[in-house]
């Protein structure tokens, strides 16, 4: 699987394409779950470990948010609408420096969770397409 992290070039705001609802369909809520719980322990180990929350239910609550976001862009229950209001996601994050260097790490921590699963090569990629663009979107400081 070809999980390439695309350029950021800085201003430019490419369209974002959602991936495909299969990722819902076969991990269920369970496994989107787990699969951002595993992404969020590899980031509280990672380079930008500042960026998130070192209590422990602090943590267990944006993985929960988090999850929630990514089980309602793939297909599932609008979850994240109905807890927090419209994801905004940009404004949510405005006070977090992300740096397109913060971004690779984080992507990087998401291809280490995906190498893990076991689901066809399109609904891996689909997913990694997804994740690849939208993340060009957090980017706010440079």
């Amino acid at each position: 699987m070809d999980y390439t992290i695309s350029k950021y070039f800085p201003g430019i705001r490419p369209q974002v394409t959602l991936p495909s609802p299969q990722i819902f369909i076969l991990l269920k809520e369970e496994g989107i779950r787990k699969m951002v719980s595993d992404h969020y322990d590899l980031l509280k180990e990672s380079a930008i470990q500042d960026l998130f929350p070192k209590n422990r239910i602090a943590l267990e609550k944006a993985k929960e948010h988090s999850a929630d976001f990514f089980i309602q862009i793939c297909g599932g229950p609008d979850f994240f609408n109905q807890n927090r209001g419209q994801p905004r996601l940009n404004q949510r994050h405005l006070p977090f420096k992300i740096t397109a260097e913060a971004r690779e790490v984080w992507l990087n921590c998401y291809k280490t969770v995906l190498q893990k699963l076991e689901l066809p090569g399109e609904v891996l990629l689909s997913f990694w397409n997804y994740l690849d663009v939208f993340s060009k979107w957090m980017v706010n400081s440079y």
